[in-house]
């Protein structure tokens, strides 16, 4: 059971109480039925199995099925599914389904079902309960096979797929959605606009699905399909997870800012549904933060700045902290101290990637001052192993973040200073370039071909004394250029 149905179970249960209360006032009825009934209610708190005797004893004082005994019978079930007593529970409601074509009006009938089978679902925290639910669901399409009431067979069969997914029975699971997708069309094939609510509770179950299974290219397709259904209005819910999963994705694709973008809107629809989901989503969101190398704090905003001092969040907003001051050893500190974090596979599976980013930091700002040192301190000071720091280090040279060469066989760093490199290029490219002139103006074995171009015997002599010291010149910058090159390289 997820967190945010933990968190509804009892709201919802009072609600359910709340609405049959709210009907049992309403209706009127021979007396000693009602007063059974309500005798019945008197007894929930103190003893729960007199009480279910008394709702199951309802039904054989009416003549003919009706309303109190289906209220009856609704209580029972109930507070036999309460009680572990499952068979029983699944019994009764089988009895229940028969008085929904007499005995009450579509209307109510179809809202007690639908409010049941919440009930129900949101009790299920056991193999018995679930295999329970899954009983309810069955009974409830077969009960409803053959008639005309559509909403319910489509919401009960996405119950039954939710379970199914949560089985992992991802086989069962698409037969099951093909089926829903084409109760969600016309007959030409076209989408059904008036039951886009419920097309889009089926794409979110798809997209989970595939989600799961890591195929980002068919969960690619159906989100963005998802994302243009406009007819509907779905419970923020639905929209929570079909954008986390959109978030999952685009992190998956190594495209931080989407991801975050699509974190962001889950975590809002999350929170405006109630949902406990809305804190794990909002860790994934700290993490895209990270992961994105934002300066921004991620609290700025108005729907998460309530949750700033979060317990539940704060190990990942420390790390976010540490992260954003390049502390590397407090981010490493915060990691070591708080390894529940890594019990979310999704973050256990991206922190890989932050740490990578913190160290190569950390890195850079540890070897600045300096131009030759041993990998052995560098790995002292980063608290991280010799390999993992020639990893980072050999990362950063070929990304062009630091001139230099590592040592392997000495185990030490030497840095290049970029500017003293430029200086010898150009340097070299000077030399090259007299070397070019020289030869333009001397060519051995020529004599002078153009007459406009004749020159004295004395300018010749003069133009040999300047050629002979430019090329020593020459030689003498070009092999210390080469000499110091060397020594770099």
């Amino acid at each position: 059971m997820s967190d945010d149905e933990d968190f509804m179970q009892e709201s919802d249960e009072e609600q359910y109480d709340f609405e049959y209360e709210e009907d049992d006032d309403d209706e009127g009825g021979d007396v000693d039925i009602e007063n059974k009934y309500y005798n019945a209610k008197q007894l929930k708190a103190t003893d729960p199995q007199d009480a279910v005797n008394e709702f199951l004893g309802i039904p054989a004082l009416e003549e003919e099925k009706g309303e109190w005994g289906f209220k009856g019978l609704k209580q029972a079930i109930k507070l036999e599914y309460k009680l572990g007593q499952y068979d029983k529970a699944a019994e009764h409601y089988q009895e229940l389904l028969t008085y929904v074509k007499s005995a009450v009006t579509r209307n109510y009938s179809e809202k007690s079902i639908n409010n049941m089978l919440d009930y129900i679902e949101k009790g299920a925290d056991d193999a018995a309960a679930v295999q329970c639910m899954e009983k309810f669901y069955s009974l409830t399409l077969l009960s409803f096979q053959n008639t005309n009431n559509e909403r319910l067979w489509l919401k009960t069969n996405i119950k039954l797929c939710k379970l199914l997914l949560d089985r992992k029975e991802y086989g069962v699971v698409s037969k099951k959605l093909r089926e829903l997708h084409a109760a969600c069309q016309r007959e030409d094939g076209t989408d059904d606009p008036s039951k886009g609510t419920y097309a889009l509770e089926i794409y979110s179950l798809e997209i989970q699905m595939f989600a799961e299974k890591k195929n980002n290219k068919q969960l690619k397709a159906l989100y963005q399909r998802a994302l243009k259904v406009r007819s509907a209005v779905p419970h923020p819910r639905i929209m929570g997870i079909i954008r986390e999963c959109g978030g999952k994705m685009h992190m998956s694709e190594e495209n931080w800012k989407e991801a975050q973008s699509d974190f962001f809107e889950s975590f809002r629809n999350y929170d405006e549904a109630g949902s406990l989901q809305r804190i794990q989503v909002l860790k994934y969101l700290l993490l895209t933060t990270m992961l994105m190398r934002s300066d921004i704090n991620p609290f700025d905003s108005q729907e998460t700045k309530p949750y700033k001092s979060d317990p539940r969040i704060s190990a990942m907003t420390e790390l976010v902290e540490a992260y954003q001051r390049d502390e590397v050893h407090t981010y490493e500190q915060v990691l070591q101290n708080n390894q529940d974090i890594l019990a979310d596979p999704f973050i256990a599976e991206n922190i890989d990637e932050v740490t990578r980013n913190m160290r190569t930091k950390g890195a850079l700002k540890l070897i600045a001052p300096y131009m030759r040192m041993k990998l052995s301190w560098i790995a002292k000071q980063l608290k991280i192993s010799v390999p993992e720091v020639q990893d980072i280090l050999g990362f950063l040279i070929v990304d062009g973040k630091i001139e230099g060469r590592i040592d392997q066989q000495e185990g030490i760093l030497e840095i290049t200073s970029s500017a003293d490199k430029e200086r010898l290029e150009a340097l070299q490219q000077l030399t090259t370039s007299i070397h070019d002139l020289f030869g333009a103006v001397f060519k051995e074995g020529e004599g002078i071909s153009n007459p406009d171009h004749i020159i004295s015997d004395e300018a010749g002599i003069e133009a040999a004394v300047l050629g002979a010291a430019m090329n020593k010149t020459m030689r003498s910058t070009q092999g210390k250029a080469k000499k110091k090159m060397a020594m770099w390289t």
